[in-house]
């Protein structure tokens, strides 16, 4: 099996750790997200001989605020949650001293190894945890034959 170099590792993660500094920046200062909120999920990948694992954290969602779609190569998570707008006479009682709680979403888009099955993904989200299991095709390695030389 064909394994990814660790040098790509290492800017995936840089880059995830530079947006989430971004993201961190703009809450600071009041406003929204800077970068892309892609990078608002947790994300787990396993790669195994039999199957590709993607598990997310999405805490505090309903599973019916969670869209699933698989293309060949390309996993795609996405994930919105509205809150509740309180009425007029609500507020009126009171002042939020912060209020940080607001409409979210975001999106993590994976891409796949080629021997993945898509059609046979199964998903389950338990406890704000989201599994996305896809099976892998097996390699068979008796696939070559003798070339003769003339």
């Amino acid at each position: 099996m064909m394994r990814r170099s660790p040098t790509f590792d290492e800017i995936e993660s840089m880059f995830e750790r530079m947006a989430r500094q971004f993201d961190e920046m703009g809450h600071q200062f009041g406003g929204s997200n800077l970068m892309s909120a892609s990078y608002g999920m947790d994300i787990d990948v396993r790669d195994s001989d039999e199957e590709f694992v993607v598990v997310a954290d999405l805490p505090g969602l309903e599973k019916d605020d969670i869209d699933l779609s698989v293309t060949e190569r390309t996993l795609t998570i996405s994930a919105s949650r509205e809150m509740n707008e309180e009425t007029e006479s609500d507020t009126e009682s009171r002042e939020f001293l912060r209020r940080e709680r607001r409409h979210e979403s975001m999106h993590r888009t994976i891409r796949l190894p080629e021997n993945v099955i898509a059609d046979d993904a199964t998903a389950s989200y338990t406890n704000g945890v989201l599994s996305v299991t896809l099976p892998k095709r097996s390699v068979e390695s008796d696939d070559s034959h003798r070339i003769n030389i003339e």
